[in-house]
Formats: structure tokens, C-alpha cells, sequence
């Protein structure tokens, strides 16, 4: 079949007037891309992806010398379908607007990515011919590190400037300390050249230049992408649940709502959303022998959403710093911390969207006390309840 609209549409149709129009159940290998949005706006057509891994190992167990070939996997994707379907998950897309924002946050973290990996090499440039621009700004791929290289890409025309024409352009760009503008200026014409090679002191501005261009371009597609979030994340039904949560801010927040979404059919328990997400840890047993291990197979984006933000908790939440301090005084590295943090997070979270209930810090905690938790017991040291506006709610003074 040609690989053109035309072609699968009218696969399609003559697949509804051969079967009546009944739902007719189609596996493949992926869950996102152009075939499966082409496919999804017929009706009749039930999709059922299936991991690429899935499929691999299914076919090894079959062919174990390693042929492959396009019939055979179709057969053997068919094969999966009739007998295993119990094992496979129906793709059942979010609400339009959920999706929208989906793309969107995923689309945005990608730039800012990209906009990171420019920002290392244009390090790596400087480093080489200019290094003492990265000590006079803090942030170079900032608008007034940009700026700087743009109008002055080398220490030579950066000495010859005035300082007048210095002062103003520091002035220009929101350094209100005086002391640190003069300080500025006076490094800059004390500084010595770090190289004079002139092939390099040539290639070196005109590349920066370039990379400069290219960070420009990706701030600006990054403060246009969340202009388009922000409306979206305001009419959005779920931004209440979510939208109080200690450390959650305006990058975090839409994120949030797109990994739990609107159907609360999709999970039936945590640890369903756990396993996922990547955050629950994957055990390997088999005799004596057990192995807790990394997840290696989930989406990344979502796994990075969670692990986030249980690391901006830490500094928001009271519970969460001592949860967090607890892991690391087992001997547990930082992140392996925060995973630990983030699956507690999780539970709890979707407790709160499954129910619909906002997040209340003072009713978890409460709860934690209640149970006797041995969190609780550690919080009970650095926390006391006391008398506020008629409610009873826990002040961080010493009990």
C-alpha cells in the first residue's frame, strides 16, 4: 500500500464496508507518529500498540536464528492480537486539550534542551579564546551574555570600548549594583588575551556569533510556547488538584496535569501509574538470587516530570525534607532519594486526583500522625501543633 492519506484512507473505507462498519481491532508498533494520528480518525478502527521490544522478543522466540522480514512480524503482531490481547493496552487518547498541553510541555522541554546543549558548546568556545567573559556573567547564554558576545565577541574589541559605553550597556540590562558594574569594567581592561593564535581568534567569534543567533531563536520559541501554555493551563479542569502543590511552578504545573490527564479510568491503582512513569524500581528474582534495579523501559518525560518535582518539594514541603533526609541517612545517593520521594509523591497524588481532592499539606501530615508513621515520629521533633484563626495547624518552631 502506498505510504500516502489517499491510499490509507481508502484502505479504510473498504475495510468498514467489509465488515459492516463493526470495530475492527489493529496492531502496532508505536503509539505516537503520523500512521496512528492518520488512523485515529476513523471510528471503526480499534488500535492496540505494541512495544517494539514486545514484538523483538516475540519474534526470537520463533526465529531464533534472527530472520526477519516485514510478513513475518505482521504475522507475528497479528498473533499477539488474537491470543494475547488481555496483555495489550487499547490506545485510548486523552481529551483534545489535555493533548494539546501534552505536546506542548513536551515540545518546550525539548527547546530548552537544545537551547542547553548550545549553551555548553558556546562554554566551550569561550573557554578556548575568551574565558574571562564567564566569570563577568553569571548566566552566558542569558539575554545580556548574548548581548555582550554579539556587540563584543572577542576581548580585543571589549578593551576598546569606553567605559561610559560599558557602564550604560550593563545599566541597559538590569545591573543595578554600581559596585559590580565597576568591578566589571575594571576586570575587563586589566584582562590578558588567553591566546594568539589567529586561525582560532577568527573561527572563534564567528562561531559564537552563531551559536548566539541560534540561543536567541530558542528563547524565543520557548517564551512563545509558554504564552500558548498559560491560557491553556488556566481554562484546563484539573489545574486546581494540582496548582497548590509545594514546589509545583509555572513549568511544573501543566506538566503535572498531563501525566495524571483527565481520564481517571486509565489507572486502577498507584502502582499502576508507578510502574509506568519508571519511578517504581524493577525486582529480578529468581532462587536465592534478588535484584532491585533501575527501570529502564517508560516514558522518559514522564519519569523526569515526577522526579522534578519530589526535588522541588524538598524545599517547599516539611514532610518531604524529612522523607528525603531519611533516604539519604540509609546510604542512598541524591537521586536515588528523590525516586524513593517521588514514589511516595505518586501514592499520594493519586489519592487526590482519583478523588478530586486537593493537595492539603496540614491533612497529610495530621494523617501522618495518626497512622503513627515513623515519618510522623521524626516530623514530631522539628514540629508542633498550634492554635491558628481557630485551627489547629503545625508550626515549624522546635515542639
Amino acid at each position: 500500500m502506498p505510504n500516502t492519506p489517499e491510499a490509507l484512507d481508502a484502505w479504510a473505507a473498504e475495510l468498514n464496508v467489509r465488515f459492516g462498519g463493526r470495530p475492527i481491532a489493529v496492531c502496532l508498533e508505536q503509539s505516537r507518529g503520523a500512521v496512528v494520528y492518520q488512523l485515529s480518525k476513523y471510528p471503526h478502527l480499534v488500535l492496540y500498540p505494541v512495544h517494539p521490544t514486545t514484538s523483538a522478543r516475540f519474534r526470537e522466540a520463533f526465529y531464533p536464528s534472527g530472520a526477519k522480514g516485514d510478513p513475518e512480524d505482521t504475522d507475528l503482531l497479528l498473533e499477539l492480537l488474537e491470543q494475547h490481547r488481555n496483555r495489550l493496552r487499547r490506545l485510548d487518547p486523552d481529551t483534545p486539550e489535555t493533548r494539546l498541553l501534552q505536546m506542548l510541555v513536551e515540545q518546550r522541554r525539548a527547546w530548552v534542551d537544545e537551547k542547553t546543549r548550545h549553551s555548553n558548546r558556546l562554554t566551550a568556545w569561550l573557554k578556548i579564546y575568551y574565558p574571562q567573559v564567564l566569570d563577568w556573567i553569571d548566566d552566558i547564554d542569558s539575554p545580556l551574555g548574548c548581548d555582550l558576545l554579539d556587540r563584543w565577541p572577542t576581548l580585543e574589541q571589549l578593551q576598546r570600548a569606553h567605559p561610559g559605553t560599558l557602564h550604560a550597556f550593563f545599566t541597559e540590562h538590569n545591573c543595578r549594583s554600581e559596585k559590580r558594574i565597576q568591578e566589571r569594567i575594571q576586570a575587563i581592561y586589566q584582562a590578558t588575551p588567553a591566546i594568539r593564535d589567529t586561525a582560532m581568534l577568527e573561527a572563534g567569534p564567528a562561531v559564537v556569533k552563531q551559536i548566539v543567533a541560534v540561543i536567541r531563536a530558542l528563547r524565543a520559541n520557548i517564551e512563545a510556547v509558554e504564552k500558548r501554555i498559560e491560557p491553556l493551563v488556566d481554562a484546563h479542569p484539573e489545574k486546581a488538584l494540582f496548582a497548590g502543590l509545594p514546589g509545583v511552578g509555572p513549568a511544573l504545573l501543566p506538566r503535572l496535569i498531563v501525566a495524571f490527564g483527565t481520564k481517571r479510568e486509565r489507572y486502577q491503582c498507584a502502582d499502576q501509574l508507578e510502574a509506568y512513569s519508571g519511578i517504581a524500581p524493577v525486582t529480578q528474582q529468581s532462587g536465592k538470587s534478588k535484584w532491585v534495579h533501575f527501570r529502564w523501559a517508560c516514558p522518559k518525560f514522564l519519569r523526569q516530570t515526577f522526579h522534578e518535582f519530589a526535588a522541588h518539594s524538598i524545599a517547599k514541603s516539611v514532610w518531604a525534607r524529612a522523607f528525603y533526609d531519611m533516604q539519604i541517612a540509609k546510604g542512598k545517593g541524591h537521586h536515588a532519594a528523590v525516586r524513593s520521594l517521588a514514589f511516595k509523591w505518586i501514592r499520594v497524588l493519586y489519592a487526590c486526583w482519583k478523588n478530586r481532592t486537593p493537595y492539603d499539606e496540614q491533612i497529610y501530615l495530621r494523617a501522618l500522625q495518626n497512622n503513627r508513621s515513623r515519618l510522623s515520629q521524626i516530623l514530631a521533633t522539628q514540629l508542633t501543633w498550634k492554635p491558628v484563626g481557630g485551627f489547629q495547624k503545625l508550626s515549624l518552631e522546635n515542639a
